[in-house]
């Protein structure tokens, strides 16, 4: 069994949970566009082209063929899209892309679409709006009121997001969060709708939490894992704490009912007296994985049994709540 984990990045972490679940029994490779410390980690790795380089796709096709490589699973939004669009292709020579149908990617990836979808399947979400006009009118008719968040609709790792608390803030951080969305990786997806790439949501005042809702390989549900978000960096959970998963099991089941991913959906969302409201949805391990893993969660290992078509087996899903739990830096030489 040989598995690819593309755009691995700085997630040493989850390619040494996955060399675990193999056990020698197979290899994994990782790619990515620029060399970090993960790929010595691994097996073996690829430098790739740029995710929307014509070269990309064709040099993860040949790059699998050649190392007979079994599964693909992607660390990175920028490379959900375009390894959905292609599937097929990695299909035809034997390869599975373990990931979500291409309109949910695509539906994850735009927080415009994620706010109406949620919306329309009556879960909670905060009040977004796709312009600054209509934000601005929001404000006046008194249907919002600040703070408001700020944040790209296409986005990621927290780049672009702001917190306005008057309308002097709201138009200087707007502009703000355009232009560093236009200069960095953000600009690719943004493109799609240049003029309408900042959107505005009211903010929550809840406790935020982060959930790993697990499909098996056939898109059904299995499980959900829910974590208490203490303290962030970089976009990602620094220190959190496991807890009980009761009060998002109804939502956990409708999002994998819609959404239809393979292996995990990762869901922000926040708690309050009124209960659970939904922010945002990635659908591929996310930042909080690491939570789950060590209390208990070997996703992993879950996957590899799946792809050698066993069933779900509960004792590599067992979940311990009420732990803390803290990442780490290790600074380490390169070369």
């Amino acid at each position: 069994m040989n598995i690819l984990l593309t755009s691995v990045g700085r997630r040493r972490y989850i390619v040494e949970y996955f060399k675990e679940a193999l056990k020698g029994s197979g290899k994994i490779h990782v790619s990515n566009s620029v060399y970090t410390m993960a790929m010595e980690t691994a097996d073996s790795f690829l430098i790739t082209p740029l995710i929307y380089d014509e070269k990309y796709i064709p040099a993860l096709l040949n790059y699998c063929a050649d190392n007979e490589i079994n599964a693909v699973l992607s660390l990175f939004d920028l490379d959900l899209p375009v390894l959905a669009k292609n599937r097929e292709l990695f299909a035809c020579q034997g390869t599975k892309v373990i990931l979500a149908p291409e309109e949910s990617v695509t539906l994850c990836n735009d927080k415009w679409k994620t706010s109406l979808f949620l919306i329309e399947n009556n879960i909670a979400t905060p009040r977004t709006y796709l312009t600054l006009e209509n934000a601005l009118t929001g404000l006046r008719t008194g249907e919002v009121s600040f703070p408001l968040i700020i944040k790209p609709r296409w986005g990621m790792a927290s780049l672009g997001i702001y917190c306005a608390e008057n309308e002097q803030e709201l138009m200087v951080l707007y502009d703000k969060s355009k232009r560093e969305i236009f200069s960095s990786y953000l600009q690719y997806e943004s493109q799609q709708a240049p003029n309408d790439a900042v959107l505005i949501q009211q903010k929550l005042n809840g406790q935020e939490h982060g959930l790993d809702v697990l499909n098996d390989l056939d898109g059904t549900y299995v499980r959900t894992y829910a974590k208490k978000k203490i303290a962030m960096r970089a976009g990602e959970t620094d220190i959190g704490e496991t807890v009980g998963s009761a009060e998002f099991e109804g939502i956990a089941r409708v999002l994998s009912k819609k959404i239809r991913h393979e292996g995990i959906l990762s869901v922000d969302c926040f708690v309050d007296r009124k209960g659970v409201s939904v922010t945002e949805l990635n659908c591929r391990i996310s930042g909080h994985y690491p939570l789950s893993h060590l209390a208990g969660v070997n996703v992993p290992k879950q996957i590899v049994e799946w792809l050698h078509h066993k069933p779900t087996n509960e004792s590599v899903l067992q979940f311990k709540e009420g732990l803390v739990i803290a990442k780490d830096l290790v600074p380490r030489i390169m070369k």
